[in-house]
């Protein structure tokens, strides 16, 4: 059975756009460093499940697309490299703390959903973990009726003052 998902990725670092211009339209999400969002990768995920692509820490925070997981995991490479951003010198190719899975570009949603509408919307989306209160999670599962709510709010339009 599919999983669907939620990635976060700051625009200015590695947006959906970015994604589609990647050859194959396929990149590894490498650099996670949080064990809760690794063990989603590493343990859940499987190739074929679906994720939303979802811009944080920008002017307008919003699930812009929808991407699909091209790979099983494997041990993210920027761990055992110094000159990397997301090295970790306690990881060693024969035990990988960090794990990581290519995502491919489906399409972009006809239109954002922003997360102040997605609050908005909240009674819609009871115990979505994107809206939890201290929530940071880069990478988290979506339950599949929340995956059809966000989906079908692409035809319709944003509430008035958002």
């Amino acid at each position: 059975m599919k999983s669907f998902w939620l990635l976060k990725s700051e625009p200015s670092a590695f947006s959906l756009e970015d994604l589609q211009q990647r050859p194959g339209q396929t990149e590894p999400w490498d650099g996670v460093r949080n064990y809760q969002a690794r063990n989603f990768m590493r343990d859940r995920m499987q190739v074929g499940d679906r994720a939303f692509f979802y811009h944080s820490n920008c002017d307008v925070p919003a699930i812009v697309g929808i991407v699909s997981i091209a790979s099983r995991s494997y041990a993210d490479p920027t761990q055992f490299d110094p000159a990397a951003g997301h090295y970790d010198p306690k990881s060693t190719p024969d035990e990988p703390r960090w794990f990581l899975v290519d995502v491919h570009y489906e399409r972009h949603l006809r239109r954002a959903i922003s997360l102040a509408e997605l609050k908005a919307r909240a009674d819609a989306l009871p115990g979505f973990q994107l809206l939890a209160r201290g929530n940071r999670l880069s990478v988290m599962p979506v339950v599949a009726e929340h995956w059809e709510t966000i989906l079908a709010l692409e035809d319709q339009s944003a509430p008035t003052g958002l």
